[in-house]
Parts: C-alpha cells; structure tokens; sequence
C-alpha cells in the first residue's frame, strides 16, 4: 500500500506473540516516544507501526487473561497518535476470540482479508474468521492463500508441499475472490527474519510485484465500498 502512494499505519494486534518490530527491521529495545497520553507510532520503510514488542521486551511474555489483552490492544489503538493515515491494517493474531471482538466491536472496519494455507487444517479456521466477520457484519475483501507453491531452487520442480485448491475452495464457497497466491519461498522468510520485506528488499521482483497486485485490488475494494455507503446530509430552510 505504501509502495503504491498511500499513507499507511499498521497494527500488530497479536498481544501475545508480536512480531512486527522483527519484520520490519526495529531494533530490539526500540521504545516510542509519549507525548501527553499519546505514543508516537515507530516509522520504518515509511510505515508507521505500533506493536506491543515496542512497550514489553522481546523475552516479556503477556501472562493475561482475554480482557487484559483487550484493553492493551484497545489502548495501542487509540493512544497511538496516527498522522493522516489513509490505510491503517491491523494483524491479526489466529482465532475468533477476544482480540478480534474488540477490533469488530469498537472499530468500523472497512473490510477482512483472510489469510490461510491451502492445507484442511488451516481452512477449518480461515472459514470460521469469515463467519465471524460476518456476524458483525465486516465485508470480506478476499482470500489471499501463503505458502501456496514450493518451487525447488536446485532443479525448479513445482510441489505443493500444503495442498492445492483450498483457497480458491473457500472463496468459491463464500462468493468471494482469491486474491493472490504466495510462494513458500526461502526470500520470503529470509527478508522477514531479516527486517526487511520483499517489497523494500527487491522491489522489482515477483514476490514483490505479487503484494503489490493485492495493494491495488485492496484499495480498488475498499474504494467502491466506500462510494456505496449513502450519505446523510442536513439541510436547513
């Protein structure tokens, strides 16, 4: 989103087991400014971020109880002072619990994106975040499938190590679109361990023209969505 030229905030809502200072190349120990009640989001690769990794160390594990771990997101949220983001994405951690309640209940979300492997397994509970968001009636952007195709880089043999099928059997079942298709790819794992994503690491590759794709059809959605919605206005004689 950001590559394409807009301004973007992003979320970790795993309380339990954030990630995000590591993927995008924050320091460990790295701590956000305060001003007044306020945290000053960590800016890396022109994304603005906040996390619970930014406020605990990396070694704290969060020992709470669901509604602990609802008001730290809850805060991380509206006491972070986001400047004029136009996408603000949250993570989301696995599950229909409490984290993602909080996120439905108090916020108005422009829409899902859900994120699974093509393997049974991991269907079972790509279906149950779609019943959920539409409970709360959340539109479902799409299906984006990871780690869809193994492609050996000794020999280029194509092997689907989880499965094959299984996003698109869920966005069929769902009337919605399979948007992108990620490789398991050792770069992929390389450049997030390695803090820098494959959009900012090689730009011009196919990993990275592939999260771009998904960026345009994202905002493309979520633009007719936000046309469609009536508006109100007052009128005075």
């Amino acid at each position: 989103m950001s590559a394409e030229g807009h301004t973007v905030g992003l979320l970790d809502a795993d309380i339990y087991g954030p990630s995000q200072g590591l993927m995008m190349g924050i320091p460990s120990g790295t701590k956000p400014e305060i001003s007044g009640e306020f945290f000053q989001p960590i800016v890396a690769n022109k994304i603005q971020m906040m996390s619970m990794s930014f406020v605990t160390s990396d070694r704290t594990p969060a020992v709470w109880r669901g509604p602990m771990a609802s008001g730290a997101l809850q805060q991380l949220l509206t006491q972070t002072y986001w400047q004029n983001v136009e996408y603000l994405i949250v993570d989301m951690p696995p599950g229909t619990g409490d984290i993602q309640l909080t996120m439905a209940q108090n916020v108005p979300m422009s829409g899902a994106l859900i994120v699974t492997t093509p393997q049974d397994i991991a269907l079972l509970d790509a279906r149950k975040a779609i019943e959920m968001f539409r409970k709360v009636e959340v539109p479902l952007l799409g299906i984006v499938e990871n780690m869809s195709m193994h492609t050996c880089s000794e020999c280029g043999h194509k092997e689907a190590i989880f499965g094959s099928g299984g996003g698109d059997s869920v966005a069929s079942e769902y009337e919605t679109k399979m948007l992108a298709r990620l490789p398991l790819a050792m770069s992929i794992r390389e450049q997030s361990d390695g803090g820098k994503p494959p959009v900012v690491s090689d730009p011009d590759g196919e990993i990275a023209h592939t999260f771009r794709d998904l960026a345009r059809q994202i905002h493309e959605m979520i633009d007719g969505i936000q046309k469609a919605t009536p508006t109100i206005k007052f009128i005075s004689d």
